[in-house]
């Protein structure tokens, strides 16, 4: 039973290049990865890349205050929000009671992320009982002779009364609609979803006094009120347009802004008849059958399917513009289709000329809820990629003070063994290096100055896991045995000692990542990346090195500048014992009894 047992651990000692050949095949990998995300540098955080900071102040809405669990939901729900969009190590959180600090670096979606964070999204459909252009582009205008699905609209005289369907928060003013979807398709002729002015409606704009009274209103004075804020309302002027629905409730009749092509049109809308949290989830897609570009399409709860086909079926009855209903989010109209027929199936889309990153964000705010208070912008702070770039060259310099001094204590103390320590440092810093271009793109991981501190201690906690194994060679050596024996008598003992070891670490920084909020939480995913790194090196790199390094004539027959010089060490030769008889000790034989 001897003999085999030997002869696998010969084995498995003769052949430590496949090891070193498996790292070597993983750090290749890595690094085609690496290259073909296009990111070959880690992205880098705020405090390193510079970015925009903007300060959040609360305003309490009707029915909301400002407390700590409403505070609390703002802040995971904008966190949700800039995740969505896959904007790197955004970090949001609360400043007293009534403030929210939002940090968004510098790269991709951030000018998006923050038109979205402070959005309340509060999404209503509510019946359109008048709509009319205003402002001195107000001029009617012939409709156009298509509609956005490629068929042809009817002619219509000309007429200021649209079909709005522009995102009014957007530069690029993107047209959206709703439509039936039990095809997955982006248009039906159920539902006009081009944007165009109404073939039958009038040029005046004015409401009907049949169709203007409010529902949700029983005064007729407040009647009076509200058609007279409609009749005062100029939607061209900006300061008309943020108080227009200010302070209504869901149940209110409201007067409202939305604009298409370049002009902006007035509303008197009625009680919302479906709320926003019945859509049940919401996205981007892209429709390639009718060419109708990036849409979001939303999926109704059983309940709001129930009152969308309702309210559907009641204005398909009515006429222009009472058989339109306007989509109103955040106040604004953001289209206002007419209706044909009752829209069914629970399923709707939003349509129009969107770009993919603006599908997205409506998509983004639509699935992850309204925010429970309403937020002004108090301030925007942007933080140069100049001083960034001081605070990077400030954590890498003392990145390499901290190398050079744990390079300098191996030299002094291991000699020639400070080679292979520093050999397998450089494999662990290629590792991380690379886990760490690849993350960016991956989950959003941003390098911030915490996780660069994290990278640093992680330097001494590699470096310490070298020394437990070059100390336990050592002890063999000391023993008297050669170094070949003593490099794999020694492995047993360190291996456990610096699995125990990391084991901790980890530990330690998985518990700072769970009860951490922010910048701490880049500094305890560093160092625990970096601790698992460090068990990968030590076994797949380290001990394969050594193992090989041991059968060389320097190393192996102990030069003085190896590190592992027997005379050096303080060696003694190993206790040799005298094999004892098998049977009874017995005396001298005495010639006399002989």
């Amino acid at each position: 039973m001897a003999a085999p047992k030997k002869g696998r651990s010969a084995s498995a000692q003769g052949k430590p290049g496949r090891s070193l050949a498996l790292i070597l095949i993983a750090i290749v990998g890595l690094t085609g990865g690496m290259f073909a995300t296009g990111d070959t540098t880690p992205r880098l955080g705020i405090d390193l890349a510079g970015g925009t900071s903007i300060t959040l102040e609360a305003k309490a809405d009707q029915g909301s205050a400002i407390n700590k669990s409403n505070m609390d939901t703002a802040v995971d729900i904008m966190n949700r929000r800039v995740n969505g969009l896959g904007v790197s190590e955004a970090e949001v959180q609360t400043q007293g009671n009534s403030n929210i600090i939002v940090n968004i670096p510098k790269g991709t979606n951030s000018e998006e992320a923050r038109a979205q964070v402070g959005t309340t999204a509060k999404l209503y459909f509510r019946p359109v009982l008048a709509q009319e252009a205003t402002g001195p582009a107000a001029s009617p205008s012939p409709s156009p002779s298509a509609s956005s699905s490629g068929s042809p609209s009817p002619s219509a005289s000309p007429s200021p009364s649209a079909s709005t369907g522009e995102k009014a928060s957007s530069s690029a003013s993107p047209s959206a609609s709703a439509s039936s979807t039990t095809q997955g398709r982006a248009l039906t002729d159920s539902l006009r979803a081009d944007g165009t002015p109404s073939p039958s409606a009038s040029a005046s704009g004015s409401p009907a006094p049949s169709a203007s009274t409010p529902t949700g209103t029983d005064a007729a004075g407040d009647t009076a009120k509200l058609q007279a804020a409609y009749a005062a309302l100029d939607c061209s002027k900006p300061e008309q347009r943020a108080k227009a629905g200010e302070g209504t409730k869901p149940a209110d009749s409201i007067v409202a802004c939305g604009e298409i092509n370049k002009v902006w049109y007035k509303y008197l809308l009625g009680p919302a008849a479906v709320d926003g949290t019945e859509v049940k989830k919401a996205d981007a897609v892209f429709d390639t059958q009718t060419a109708a570009g990036w849409q979001v399409t939303m999926n109704f709860t059983g309940g709001g399917a129930k009152k969308f086909a309702d309210i559907t079926g009641k204005l398909a009855q009515n006429q222009q513009p009472q058989n339109e209903f306007g989509i109103v989010l955040d106040g604004e109209v953001v289209s206002s289709p007419y209706v044909q027929s009752a829209i069914t199936g629970g399923q709707a889309q939003i349509s129009g000329s969107f770009t993919q990153e603006e599908a997205q964000g409506l998509a983004n705010m639509l699935s992850y809820g309204a925010l429970p208070l309403s937020f002004k912008e108090q301030s925007v702070t942007t933080v140069t990629a100049a001083l960034g770039g001081e605070q990077l060259h400030a954590g890498l310099l003392a990145g390499a003070i901290g190398l050079l001094l744990v390079v300098l204590y191996l030299v002094a103390f291991y000699r020639g063994l400070s080679l292979i320590a520093l050999a397998s440092l450089l494999c662990s810093a290629a590792l991380t290096y690379l886990l760490m271009s690849l993350l960016g793109p991956a989950i959003g991981f941003a390098l911030n100055l915490p996780a660069v501190c994290g990278a640093i201690v992680a330097i001494g906690i590699t470096a310490d896991s070298f020394i437990v194994y070059f100390e336990r060679i050592r002890d063999e050596v000391r023993e008297g045995r050669s170094l070949r024996p003593a490099v794999e008598r020694a492995w047993p003992r360190a291996r456990r000692t610096i699995l125990v070891s990391d084991f901790v670490s980890f530990l330690a920084a998985a518990v700072l990542f769970v009860v951490t909020v922010g910048k701490v939480q880049g500094f305890a995913f560093t160092l625990g990346l970096t601790t698992v790194l460090d068990v990968v090196v030590v076994f797949f790199f380290t001990k394969p090195l050594m193992t090989l390094v041991a059968r060389t004539k320097f190393y192996g027959g102990g030069h003085k500048w190896s590190g592992l010089d027997p005379k050096g060490l303080g060696a003694h030769p190993p206790l040799r014992r005298t094999r004892r008889p098998s049977g009874p000790l017995a005396g001298p034989v005495d010639p006399k009894e002989a």
